[in-house]
C-alpha cells in the first residue's frame, strides 16, 4: 500500500536552502547534475522543456523533480534569467569520495537579471540594476551595470521623475526598500517588465559595505544618496556571495543638467525604438549608430537619452565632431583601428571578478594593441588644431600599456582555448619549469611511438599498438590471435577485452609514471601561471577602465562625424541671448535616411523671438507630424553636439521637450486615449518653462468636436499667456486659426496640398497662413473606401456646410472662440424667445444626444415638439 514520502536528510538540506531564497530556482548539485524539486521542478520543466520525473513514484505524495547536467548549466541559466527569474546555485563543498554521510552543500551565488554577467544577452546594451529608496520625501535612484562597473546615483523630487529615469534605464531588476508604496511599484511595473527584489540595509550591512567600498563612494557627499548606493552594493554582494572589486568611482548626476524628456516624449519621438514595432530599427539611435565598439554604442545611447543644456559642453562636442569631419583620413584610420577593439569594459570586469578566460585575455590584448595607433592619430589631429583644449581631456585619458601587452603576448598562446581546463594555454618559453614538463611529455610521446615500433619488430605482430585511457593508463594491446607470439614472463596482463588483451611492461610502467606526473604538474603549474597573469592584468584595472571610457567617447564622436558629413548636416549656432529659432531647409533625419535625401522635401522652421506658437493646419498624411517630429529630433541632435539636417541652423538651448503625438489607449492602467492625451498635455502645462519646446499634434480630437475645440483653444491661450515656450500645434480645427488675430505670438502655417483632375496631391511643403479645407474625404478615397460611401459623405458634407452658413453667421461662429468669458453671451444676441422655447433650448443644452439610442432620440423629439 502506498505510503507518505519521508523527508530524507538530503531533502531537509534542500528545503533549508530553498527557504533562504524562495523567489529563486534552486540548482541543487547532486554529482554531475543540478537537481530541482517540488514547485521549482514543475515550473522549470515547462520553461526549460526538460523531462519531469519524481522521487518515490509509488508514494502517495511523490516529489516532482528534474535535473540538468552541471557542465551545460549556463545555457539553462541564461534562459531563466532572460525571462526575469533568479537562480540560486547550491554546490557540493566537500569531495563526495572523501566524505562519509551527507555531503556539505552551500549556496555559492544567486544569479539575478540585474547581476547576470553572460555577455551573450544584449552584448551591446547596458544591463542595469537599480535601487529605489526614499529620504525626506524625495526618491533616491541608484543604478549600476555589474558587467561594466558603472555606478551612479541621483535624487528625484517626484515620482513622475522616477518613471522617466527608470524608463530610460530599462533596468532588468529593481531593488526596493520597504518605504516604496505598492501603488508606486504598480506604476513602475506597468511601465516595463522587470524583476522586483526587496532588500533592507541593516546597520551591519551598511558598516561592512562602507568599509569595503569607501574608495568607490568617496565622492558622494549626500547622506541619503550614500545610503541608496550602499543598499545597491550590499544587495549585489549578498547575491554574488563575494565583494566585487571593479566598480568605477560612483558619481552623482542631476537630471536638471540635461535636456528633460519624459517617457512619452522619448517614445513619441522614437529615440531608441520604433513606436510601431517596438524594435530599434527605425529609431534615431539605429540611424545614428556608426559606432565600431560595444562601449561606443552604449555611450551613444546615453548621449541620446541625456542631451546637454550647457552651451560650453555642447560647443566642445561640436568642435570635436567638426575636427573629425575636417580630418577625413584620420577619422577613417580611427574607425579602422576601433573595428578591432573588443568590449574593454566587460573584459576588465571579468578580469576583476576572476572569471576571464584565456581567449578573452587575447581579446583584451588585441584591443590594447590598437591604442598606440589611436593615440598617434589623435596627436596628429591635435597638432593641426589651434584650440588644443578641445582634445586635451580625451588625449590625457588614453594611455599605452606596452609592458602589459608584451606580458600577455608572451604568456598566452595565440590559439589558446576558451577554457583553462583544456590546458595548452600558456605559451612556450614563458616559464622554464613548464617547458621542462612539456618536454617530458613530448619526449614521452616520442618514446611511446618508438616503443610501439620496437615491439612490433620484436614480436612480428603488425597490429600491436600502444594506447592510453584515463582508467587503465598506458597499455600494449594484442589481438587474441597473436598472443602466442609474445615472450613469456615479459608482459603483465592489465585488461581483457572481447578480441584482445592489454599488457604492460616494466619499461612502459616507468615511462607512464613520468608522463602522467609531467601532465599533472603541468596542469597545476599552468593554472597557477594563468592566475598570476590575470592578477597582473587586474593591477591595471583603473587605467584600463579609463582607456575603455575614452575609446567609447572617440567612437561616438567619429560616429556623429560620419553621419554629419555623409548626410550633409550643418553645424548649428545657439542663440542664448534671444529665443530665435531658424532652420533653413530642415529635414527629418530618420525619414530622410530611409527614403533618401533627394526624395525628402525640406522645410523651413522659423520662430523669431516674437513668435512662440506655430499653428499647423493641412490634410492628413501631408506631413504635419513629420514636420513636428523633425524639430524635436533636430533639437536633440544639436544638444548632443551633433550637426543637424538643414542648410542653416540657429537654435535656442531648450531645457525640456514635451510631446503629444499619436493616440493610444492605456487600457491596463484604465486610461482611454483621451485621458492619456490630457495627462500628457497637463505634464507640459505644469512643468514647461520659457525655455521649453512643446509639440502638440491634434490635441483635443479624442472627444466631441466642441469639447475638443474648446479645450484646444483654452490650452493655446494658457500657453500664450503663461510662458514663452516654443510650441508647434497641429490641428484639423480650422476655427482655431482665427486665434492669430487675437494672440500676438501665434502664427498660422499650413502644409500644402492641391487637387489635380479631382485627385489630391500632397506637396509636403509648409507655407504661411492657414489651410482652407481638410481634404478628409480625399484621404478616405486614397485609403480605398467604396465610391458610394464617398459620394454619400460628400453630400452630407455639402449639406452640413450649407446649413451651417444658413443658420449661423460668421460673427456667431467666431464668437465661439472669443477670448471673452461671458456665459450669458449665447442669450445676448438681441433675440426674443418665449418661455417654452427657452425651456426647450435649455433641455437641448443639457441632453447628451451622442449617447441616445434611436428610440430615445425619437421620444426626445416628440417631447420637444409637444413643448413647442
Amino acid at each position: 500500500m502506498p505510503q507518505k514520502t519521508k523527508e530524507t536528510p538530503m531533502m531537509v538540506q534542500y528545503n533549508e536552502m530553498k527557504s533562504q531564497h524562495p523567489d529563486a530556482f534552486l540548482f541543487f548539485r547532486l554529482g554531475d547534475f543540478y537537481e530541482m524539486f517540488n514547485e521549482d521542478a514543475l515550473k522549470a520543466a515547462q520553461i526549460l522543456e526538460i523531462t519531469l520525473t519524481s522521487r518515490n513514484k509509488n508514494a502517495d505524495d511523490p516529489i516532482p523533480m528534474c535535473g540538468i547536467p552541471y557542465h551545460s548549466a549556463s545555457e539553462y541559466i541564461k534562459t531563466l534569467v532572460s525571462q526575469g527569474y533568479k537562480v540560486a546555485i547550491a554546490e557540493q563543498l566537500e569531495d563526495p569520495k572523501l566524505t562519509k554521510g551527507m555531503v556539505k552543500r552551500g549556496i555559492v551565488k544567486v544569479i539575478t537579471p540585474g547581476t547576470y554577467l553572460n555577455e551573450s544577452i544584449g552584448i551591446n546594451e547596458n544591463n542595469y540594476l537599480a535601487a529605489l529608496t526614499m529620504a525626506n520625501n524625495q526618491y533616491i535612484l541608484a543604478f549600476s551595470d555589474v558587467g561594466t562597473g558603472e555606478l551612479k546615483v541621483t535624487t528625484l523630487d517626484d515620482f513622475n521623475a522616477v518613471l522617466t529615469e527608470f524608463a530610460q534605464l530599462q533596468s532588468k531588476e529593481l531593488v526596493v526598500s520597504e518605504d516604496i508604496s505598492a501603488e508606486n511599484l504598480e506604476q513602475l511595473q506597468h511601465l516595463q517588465n522587470f524583476t522586483l527584489s526587496h532588500f533592507s540595509l541593516t546597520a551591519s550591512d551598511k558598516d561592512d559595505t562602507l568599509a569595503r567600498y569607501q574608495h568607490v563612494v568617496a565622492e558622494v557627499t549626500d547622506a541619503a544618496e550614500l545610503q541608496g548606493l550602499l543598499t545597491l552594493l550590499a544587495y549585489i554582494n549578498s547575491m554574488s556571495h563575494q565583494a566585487i572589486d571593479h566598480w568605477q568611482t560612483a558619481t552623482h548626476y542631476e537630471v536638471a543638467h540635461y535636456l528633460h524628456m519624459d517617457y512619452y516624449a522619448k517614445s513619441n519621438l522614437e529615440l531608441t525604438e520604433s513606436v510601431r514595432t517596438k524594435k530599434r530599427q527605425g529609431s534615431l539611435l539605429a540611424f545614428l549608430n556608426k559606432t565600431e565598439t560595444a562601449m561606443g554604442f552604449r555611450l551613444l545611447k546615453q548621449w541620446l537619452d541625456r542631451p546637454l543644456i550647457s552651451l560650453n559642453a555642447i560647443e566642445q562636442r561640436q568642435n570635436q565632431v567638426e575636427d573629425l569631419i575636417e580630418h577625413y583620413f584620420e577619422r577613417l584610420e580611427i574607425k579602422e583601428l576601433l573595428h578591432g577593439v573588443y568590449d574593454l569594459e566587460r573584459l576588465v570586469a571579468k578580469v576583476a571578478m576572476g572569471n576571464v578566460n584565456p581567449k578573452e585575455l587575447l581579446q583584451l590584448n588585441q584591443s590594447l594593441s590598437r591604442v598606440p595607433g589611436i593615440i598617434a592619430t589623435l596627436d596628429h589631429i591635435v597638432a593641426d588644431n589651434e584650440d588644443t583644449d578641445v582634445w586635451a581631456q580625451i588625449r590625457g585619458n588614453i594611455t599605452d600599456l606596452p609592458e602589459l601587452t608584451d606580458m600577455i603576448q608572451s604568456a598566452i598562446k595565440e590559439d589558446a582555448p576558451a577554457t583553462l581546463k583544456d590546458g595548452n594555454v600558456i605559451a612556450d618559453g614563458f616559464d622554464p619549469q613548464l617547458d621542462e614538463y612539456r618536454d617530458a611529455m613530448r619526449n614521452g610521446q616520442q618514446w611511446i611511438a618508438q616503443l610501439q615500433a620496437d615491439e612490433r619488430a620484436k614480436t612480428g605482430i603488425k597490429s600491436l599498438k600502444v594506447g592510453y585511457n584515463k582508467v587503465f593508463g598506458y597499455y600494449i594491446e594484442v589481438t587474441k590471435a597473436n598472443l602466442h607470439l609474445l615472450e613469456e614472463g615479459r608482459y603483465d596482463r592489465k585488461q581483457t577485452l572481447t578480441n584482445a588483451e592489454r599488457f604492460i611492461t616494466p619499461e612502459l610502467k616507468e615511462m607512464e609514471a613520468k608522463i602522467l606526473e609531467a601532465e599533472e604538474q603541468s596542469q597545476i603549474l599552468e593554472h597557477r601561471l594563468f592566475q598570476e597573469v590575470r592578477e597582473a592584468v587586474k593591477q591595471h584595472q583603473v587605467v584600463l577602465q579609463s582607456i575603455a571610457q575614452t575609446v567609447a567617447t572617440i567612437d561616438v564622436l567619429q560616429s556623429l562625424a560620419e553621419i554629419s558629413e555623409s548626410h550633409q548636416y550643418v553645424k548649428p549656432i545657439f542663440t542664448t541671448d534671444k529665443r530665435d529659432l531658424y532652420l533653413k531647409d530642415s529635414r527629418h533625419p530618420v525619414v530622410e535616411g530611409v527614403i533618401g535625401q533627394d526624395k525628402f522635401v525640406p522645410n523651413d522652421i522659423i520662430m523669431n523671438p516674437e513668435t512662440s506658437i506655430l499653428m499647423i493646419t493641412g490634410p492628413n498624411m501631408s506631413g504635419k507630424s513629420t514636420y513636428m517630429r523633425q524639430l524635436g529630433l533636430i533639437v536633440i541632435l544639436a544638444q548632443m553636439g551633433c550637426f543637424v539636417p538643414a542648410t542653416e541652423a540657429r537654435l535656442p538651448i531648450f531645457d525640456k521637450i514635451f510631446t503629444r503625438i499619436g493616440a493610444a489607449d492605456d487600457l491596463l492602467a484604465g486610461q482611454s486615449t483621451f485621458m492619456v492625451e490630457m495627462m500628457e498635455a497637463n505634464q507640459a502645462l505644469q512643468h514647461a518653462t520659457d525655455a521649453s519646446l512643446l509639440l502638440f499634434d491634434e490635441l483635443g480630437r479624442g472627444t466631441s468636436t466642441y469639447d475638443g475645440i474648446a479645450l484646444a483653444q483654452a490650452i493655446l491661450i494658457y500657453i500664450h499667456d503663461h510662458f514663452d515656450a516654443k510650441v508647434l500645434f497641429s490641428t484639423h480645427y480650422h476655427e482655431l486659426t482665427a486665434l492669430e488675430e487675437t494672440l500676438p505670438h501665434l502664427r498660422n502655417i499650413h502644409v500644402g496640398a492641391t487637387e489635380e483632375d479631382g485627385e489630391l496631391v500632397f506637396l509636403h511643403k509648409v507655407f504661411d497662413g492657414a489651410t482652407d479645407k481638410s481634404y478628409g474625404i480625399h484621404v478616405a478615397e486614397l485609403a480605398g473606401m467604396p465610391d458610394s460611401l464617398l459620394k454619400n459623405a460628400q453630400a452630407v458634407l455639402k449639406d452640413l456646410e450649407a446649413n451651417n452658413l444658413n443658420e449661423v453667421n460668421k460673427d456667431q461662429q467666431l464668437s465661439l472662440f472669443s477670448l471673452a468669458e461671458d456665459d450669458a453671451s449665447a442669450n445676448n444676441q438681441g433675440l426674443v424667445v418665449s418661455q417654452d422655447e427657452a425651456d426647450v433650448l435649455d433641455q437641448l443644452k443639457q441632453e447628451d444626444i451622442y449617447n441616445l439610442t434611436p428610440i430615445q432620440a425619437l421620444n426626445l423629439l416628440v417631447d420637444l415638439k409637444n413643448k413647442l
